[in-house]
């Protein structure tokens, strides 16, 4: 279904019954992402959707409008729609860091936390600006190339090397999910909600309470290391490491991933 969230035209799907679980793609991603796993949680009501500049969600022409705060007041405001008091949040990568961030911001709305391959963003201003300046390079390359030509290089980044050994049919289908983007929805959502862009949680990780679940992939040896040292600073948190996989934990071993997920909902929901 659709629904416009403050001015913008999201996509949006809602399954089953229960405690409310949201599911947040990573950068190129779409709510397809999650369909493999999304059938483990049957005692869920399990909310996937487009975040802004994905799949059928709008691309808006200002970069502003993607902003951590703004994609964040979206889901606040999302929730207020579907009368949902509060959910557990799970966000990978990009996603994830969407995740942590209604975390912080808006902590009374969140029952737990689950981030695959997160991070809180860059510690230092010499950090940001390098990034902020790659994924500027990143966004003018995807706008005069076009989609196809940033996908074949996307999934030749040395972070997806590990997917490289999955199915040809998983393959296939996430290059899918991915030239289903537009230039302009991925070369802004860089721009407004780029790492080096978002917020430094890093000083807030202590104030956060809920439980929170990490969930890395140990071929993933640098979110393997931000995982660790998240870990440090939360006060209750649950650190996974998963073995013979990389940084999409959920593509390449969904099963594995889900049961690590509902142990720890049912935990939370006990």
């Amino acid at each position: 279904m659709n629904k416009i969230i403050r001015g913008v035209n999201y996509n949006i799907e809602i399954e089953g019954e229960g405690p409310p679980l949201l599911l947040l793609h990573g950068f190129t991603g779409s709510q397809a992402t999650w369909k493999h796993v999304k059938e483990y949680f049957t005692h869920y009501k399990v909310i996937t959707i487009d975040l802004i500049g994905h799949g059928e969600t709008d691309k808006p022409a200002d970069p502003s409008r993607y902003t951590m705060e703004e994609t964040v007041a979206d889901l606040v405001q999302l929730f207020y729609e579907l009368k949902i008091e509060k959910a557990t949040v799970l966000g990978y990568s990009m996603g994830g860091r969407v995740a942590l961030s209604f975390g912080i911001l808006y902590p009374h709305k969140v029952t737990a936390l689950i981030l695959e391959s997160s991070s809180p963003g860059l510690k230092t201003i010499e950090e940001k600006k390098a990034r902020q300046l790659n994924d500027e390079q990143l966004a003018s390359f995807i706008n005069e190339k076009g989609i196809e030509a940033f996908v074949e290089k996307w999934e030749n980044i040395p972070l997806f090397h590990s997917q490289k050994s999955l199915p040809n049919d998983i393959i296939e289908e996430v290059r899918k999910e991915r030239l289903k983007n537009v230039p302009r929805g991925l070369a802004n959502s860089l721009i407004g909600m780029g790492t080096g862009m978002q917020p430094s949680w890093w000083p807030l990780l202590s104030t956060l309470n809920m439980p929170i679940l990490l969930i890395t992939g140990k071929l993933d040896i640098k979110f393997c290391q931000i995982g660790l040292e998240i870990d440090e600073q939360l006060t209750n948190s649950f650190l996974e490491r998963v073995e013979e996989v990389g940084h999409a934990i959920h593509v390449e071993k969904p099963r594995i991933f889900s049961k690590i997920v509902d142990g720890f909902l049912q935990s939370v929901h006990e």
